[in-house]
């Protein structure tokens, strides 16, 4: 959630700071504003709605030269979306400004007592109070901007990641970080920061990531300082190198990122299980399990805990893990896990899931986790994220930069690495024969060309979207490994179209949700011929008895389904435990059309963040 750019050096900030600012629209956000020092004062404008709307809005203005600036998306927690609670923030004095992302708590008696001191305030937000307490605690105690900064973040409650600088030191910003992702980009006496590397990496591929409360004072013709927040001490920074880009970030000829990254699967599963997996050789090297293998073969259990779509790719796990390699797994929501007091011992493995590695929910599970004692295994999408740090070993999916906010690739990844890891897992313990190892692992190095396979559909897929487009309820069931499928499917749709959408287990179809089927609700059946098909076939005709309109992803060359449904989809024969790396395919590209039909912002829709950086 929200989006943050900042710039100091010798270029011009403007286009530096508007253009990384559209390339973390794909974060959410409903508010934009931008701060440019010019070398007098500060030019600022902000306004409700989109970057593109602040451009309109600064074409009107003189001048935006300068070369110290910051730049904010908002998504509003405290305070509506208007101009005056977007960021950035002016102190009372307005010498300092400030951007933020995340949630002060204890914002409120802080505001009292500033008002007490004469503090007056313009927005109802927490970051105008925040950007006042250090302005006071600068004053008060007579010390530098950064000294100011880490006594005034000692005194507040909630998580931030933040960009302050003070108009009378223009060769010098402040950053901090508690829960909310930050990096800096270091280049030739010009350093950017931003939420994540995409606004920077035309400019270098250098980049500091900052740990959880730390900050860290930027001068020009100077070293970085990095130092604790809570004791002051200084932190040695570890320079990262950037892995992706820019070609990576832009859409390269699709309408949407979306479309897209649903098109870039082959390749993202290829590079997911490239140097991994050995197919001829019966071989899986993941140095992260290889590691720590006991810790896997002597858990009790594994809990998976994770947050959206990538729940869903748990719930998949989960049978993968208990199916091939027998072990017991539980699938928690993160929301819920940390909230209920689980039974945590120092026997279990959690397994946290996240695409960004920053969800908040996400990492206060780990914290909760490795408080006690538990051995944290990660799998994430970005390089050098928190939770890639937090986590005591892991796995990167290798997709690629994830711009769109209902995830596609990031969902297939994720199973293509859990799938690697169990079947591992099952090979070590001998839960698995060699021939059923081999033949799995012949499969999955088949399964990017039957992804390209199932993406010739869309032509078709594009009729069936059309058709139903104005359905205002639907209904999605699979079984077994098809079941988390459904709930993904389900999902996307709603996602993007804002279309009223349930998954369910096929066989749960009488246990209520059978009431709602008449000949205007459209039925999205995954009925595979593997696992439970004969079942599903029953359902289906349950449906077709009560008028329901039927779309089912089948195998190629199904008949019996054929004969039954109002439209059918074909994916490519796999093995059980592969099939929802292609059943998938068709629910994200009948959401992506119908969502487009229905003229809905695809990558961006409303109210939605890619990263849920907060509560």
């Amino acid at each position: 959630m929200c989006g943050i750019v900042g710039y100091i050096g010798k270029r011009e900030a403007y286009p530096i700071i508007i253009k990384g600012l559209q390339r973390l629209e794909y974060r959410g956000y409903d508010s934009a504003g931008i701060a440019i020092y010019d070398g007098n004062d500060i030019k600022l404008s902000k306004t409700k709605g989109k970057v593109s709307d602040l451009q309109s809005q600064l074409e009107n203005e003189t001048s935006t030269k300068g070369t110290l600036g910051i730049g904010h998306t908002r998504w509003a927690t405290h305070g509506v979306p208007n101009d005056i609670n977007s960021h950035p923030h002016y102190s009372n004095s307005g010498d300092l400004v400030i951007i933020h992302n995340g949630i002060i708590e204890n914002y409120e008696a802080i505001k009292t007592e500033l008002v007490k001191r004469g503090y007056t305030f313009t927005s109802d937000t927490d970051t105008e109070v925040l950007i006042n307490l250090i302005e006071e605690v600068k004053k008060q105690r007579n010390v530098k901007l950064g000294k100011a900064v880490q006594i005034a973040l000692n005194e507040v409650i909630g998580a931030y990641a933040i960009v302050v600088f003070d108009k009378n030191k223009p060769n010098e910003i402040v950053v901090a970080k508690l829960g909310s992702p930050l990096a800096i980009g270091i280049g030739e006496d010009e350093f950017f920061i931003a939420s994540d590397a995409s606004p920077f990496i035309e400019y270098t591929k250098n980049a500091i990531y900052l740990e959880d409360e730390e900050m860290a004072v930027i001068r020009l013709n100077k070293q970085i300082k990095i130092r604790k927040i809570k004791d002051d001490s200084l932190v040695d920074p570890l320079m990262q190198e950037l892995k992706f880009n820019l070609e990576q970030i832009e859409k390269g000829g699709y309408d949407h990122f979306m479309l897209k990254e649903i098109h870039e699967q082959p390749n993202a599963i290829k590079d997911t299980y490239r140097g991994r997996l050995l197919a001829n050789e019966g071989i899986i090297r993941m140095a992260g399990i290889d590691d720590n293998i006991e810790k896997f073969l002597n858990a009790n259990r594994i809990i998976i805990v994770a947050c959206g779509t990538s729940w869903h790719a748990g719930l998949v796990a989960e049978y993968i893990f208990e199916d091939i390699a027998r072990i017991p797994v539980e699938v928690e929501y993160a929301s819920e896990f940390r909230y209920r007091n689980p039974i945590i011992t120092d026997n279990d493995v959690v397994i946290a899931i996240s695409q960004s590695g920053e969800t908040a929910d996400t990492l206060a599970a780990i914290k909760l986790a490795k408080a006690n004692g538990a051995f944290v295994f990660g799998v994430c999408n970005v390089v050098g994220s928190t939770i890639a740090r937090e986590t005591d070993a892991g796995a990167y999916t290798h997709a690629g930069p994830e711009i769109g906010v209902a995830s596609t690739k990031a969902f297939t990844t994720q199973i293509t690495v859990l799938s690697l890891m169990a079947l591992k897992l099952a090979k070590q313990k001998g839960a698995i024969s060699n021939s059923i190892f081999h033949y799995h692992l012949q499969e999955l190095e088949l399964i990017p060309e039957k992804v390209k396979k199932a993406l010739q559909s869309d032509a078709h897929i594009k009729i069936v979207a059309d058709i139903y487009k104005d359905a205002t309820n639907c209904l999605y069931l699979g079984r077994g490994y098809n079941f988390p499928v459904a709930l993904e499917g389900a999902l996307k749709l709603k996602e993007i179209s804002y279309i009223h959408a349930e998954g369910y287990p096929a066989a749960e179809m009488k246990h209520g949700p059978i009431a709602l089927i008449d000949e205007q609700m459209p039925v999205f059946v995954i009925a595979t011929k593997k696992g439970h098909y004969e079942k599903v076939v029953s359902n289906i005709q349950e449906i077709k008895s009560r008028k329901g309109k039927i779309i089912a992803i089948v195998t190629e060359g199904d008949i019996d389904v054929r004969n039954l449904a109002d439209h059918v989809i074909e994916v490519p024969d796999t093995i059980e435990s592969l099939t929802p790396l292609l059943t998938t395919i068709p629910l994200q590209l009948l959401s992506y059309h119908i969502a487009v039909m229905l003229n809905k912002n695809v990558d961006q829709p409303r109210n939605l963040a890619k990263s849920v950086t907060v509560e």
